[in-house]
């Protein structure tokens, strides 16, 4: 078959009249409606051969119709209604973060008189003072965190022991302070071995729960299954956060119970949140549970976010989660070779608790719940919380 090429001039013309007509019909679809366009638009088409001016004339064009009064209407709108949104949602995460407070301060006058004027200043869209009311709101929340970070949940002051011990006990419950390179901390330690002990999680629900969920005290977990210690598990919709509203102590993540019914099997939204596994003798971290089968011959399966240590590494890099960042007391469940660990590490936030676990030698370890549902249990008492009633508990169990 014959080719011909096209002259230079020829191919240079249509590439211009192409990008005319794409500029063309896209004013015309989007500002049909503008007169003042159309007759600009009617010109193009009447055949002027400078395509630099037609299309430099045809975006200062667009950029008129744009800066109309309506168009701007509608993007003050867009953004007012962008800032309510966000201011609201201040109010809400800043209102739950006051209920966690209430379950360990149960007074707070000043806190609810700062957020009773924020939802006045709001009602009356006063936005600018309601957002410096909870702004004013927060620094006093955190100056609040920031005391009872440093206090056991039976309000008396945690004291950093004198001399730091950074190796975990074999056994049993300790309370040690752990030099890590990120400063010293206060510990709660309770170590079971997998082959005289099995980690086991219990649930108040037989089954999958989405709403209106039981939930119980941590003590009532151990007393009903024989533990010998427990601690709160996973994160869980307590039913007194607006937010929880139609999804009441619910959680959406991954578990195994010790009746070996599976939790959230189906809940694809969660699947990418790392999963703790226990049997006798091993444990094993794995860091997405999609990865994990719904293997029933195990002793325990539980996800949670985030994952701390694995492969005795550092793997948590932080986090725009304010709650994450905050210091207070942060819970865990870990593992060092046949050893499982759970426990608090007390006035840290997240990056704290990974590089303390980190410093015991944990293999791997996995953020468990924390804030108002705080319980550490062992040997019939509470050695923090007991917190607020909880859906499922980790608990360690002799063999």
């Amino acid at each position: 078959m014959f080719k011909k090429s096209l002259p230079k001039k020829i191919i240079t013309s249509l590439i211009g009249l192409l990008i005319v007509m794409f500029l063309v019909a896209v004013g015309v679809i989007a500002y049909n409606t503008q007169p003042k366009l159309q007759k600009r638009v009617n010109l193009f088409l009447a055949g002027d051969k400078d395509y630099q001016t037609k299309i430099a004339s045809l975006l200062a064009e667009v950029e008129t119709v744009k800066s109309t009064d309506q168009i701007k209407r509608n993007d003050q709108l867009e953004a007012e209604i962008k800032n309510i949104q966000i201011t609201y949602m201040v109010a809400l995460s800043l209102y739950e973060r006051v209920l966690d407070l209430k379950i360990k301060q149960p007074k707070n006058p000043d806190l609810d008189t700062l957020f009773a004027a924020s939802l006045k200043y709001l009602s009356d869209r006063n936005y600018t003072s309601g957002s410096a009311t909870l702004a004013k709101l927060d620094k006093q929340i955190q100056e609040i965190e920031s005391k009872l970070a440093q206090t056991t949940t039976q309000g008396t002051t945690l004291t950093v022991i004198a001399t730091p011990n950074n190796s975990p006990p074999g056994s049993g419950y300790s309370r040690q302070s752990v030099q890590s390179d990120l400063g010293t901390f206060v510990v709660d330690l309770i170590a079971a071995d997998l082959n005289s002990n099995k980690v086991i999680i219990d649930t108040a629900s037989d089954g999958d729960c989405s709403n209106d969920c039981p939930v119980m005290p941590l003590a009532s977990y151990a007393s009903r299954s024989g533990a010998w210690a427990g601690i709160n598990g996973s994160f869980f919709c307590p039913s007194e956060y607006p937010s929880c509203a139609g999804k009441t102590n619910s959680f959406d993540t991954l578990l195994m119970n010790k009746n070996k019914t599976y939790f959230n099997s189906a809940n694809n939204v969660y699947s990418t949140v790392p999963v703790a596994i226990f049997w006798a003798g091993s444990a094993r971290f794995v860091g997405q549970s999609l990865e994990w089968g719904r293997d029933a011959g195990v002793d325990a399966v539980i996800a949670n976010y985030p994952l701390l240590v694995a492969g005795d590494n550092i793997v948590y890099s932080g986090s725009s989660n304010a709650k994450f960042n905050a210091k207070g007391a942060r819970g865990f469940i870990a593992s060092k070779g046949g050893t499982a660990y759970i426990g608090f590490v007390y006035n840290a936030n997240m990056s704290d608790s990974a590089h303390v676990l980190k410093t015991l030698g944990m293999n791997n370890a996995l953020n468990l719940d924390e804030g108002g549902s705080t319980a550490l249990w062992v040997n019939g008492g509470y050695r923090t919380g007991p917190g607020r009633n909880i859906p499922n508990a980790v608990l360690f169990v002799k063999r």
